[in-house]
């Protein structure tokens, strides 16, 4: 994998741009503008960041990822990763037939949907899981493999399916680790 220079990430002009972030030559950024990465972060080969996104510090967004946070965006919190092919989306389209739809037709014949996404601290999310406009994945949530996830969780769960079900508690050990992790390599809080 191939990163791109310090030089090549200021020139393109990100609303915020943390200290070691790494993002992948082969990764596609739109809307620079209106993207945030915190310190230590890390974007891999043939991701999509479209729109207003905010990502905290070690966050890890693995290959084949998308993330369209559209207007109003989506917020991935520290410590947060998504394995590969995670979408996430903070618009959406009506689907029910009493609009149209598609990004090629003018607005006033649509009804989308707009509601912003935030994963809080230490989530993670397994491969080709899809979050849906106007989800909160709270503090600590894990999600399996597959996982579709249209409603709100509550912290520190486990949750797979389609639709996502809370399955059990995820233990809270990675919060210790956490803290030594920090105490060795930063000198940030977080």
């Amino acid at each position: 994998m191939s990163y791109l220079t310090n030089a090549q990430l200021k020139k393109m002009g990100f609303k915020f741009l943390g200290e070691n972030v790494k993002i992948s030559d082969k990764a596609c950024i739109y809307d620079a503008d209106m993207i945030s990465i915190g310190n230590e972060s890390r974007v891999d080969d043939f991701c999509i960041l479209s729109g207003k996104i905010n990502i905290g510090k070690y966050v890890h967004i693995t290959p084949m990822c998308l993330i369209a946070g559209g207007k109003l965006g989506v917020t991935l919190s520290d410590f947060c990763t998504l394995a590969y092919g995670v979408k996430i989306f903070s618009q959406s389209d009506d689907y029910s037939g009493l609009t149209m739809v598609n990004s090629l037709v003018d607005s006033k014949y649509k009804s989308e949907i707009f509601s912003p996404v935030l994963l809080e601290k230490n989530v993670i999310v397994g491969t080709n899981s899809v979050i849906f406009p106007g989800v909160v994945v709270a503090e600590g949530c894990s999600l399996g493999a597959m996982t579709l996830l249209r409603k709100s969780t509550t912290p520190w769960g486990i949750y797979l399916g389609c639709p996502a079900v809370r399955i059990k508690e995820r233990k809270k050990n990675l919060l210790k680790l956490q803290h030594e992790f920090l105490k060795e390599n930063s000198n940030d809080s977080i």
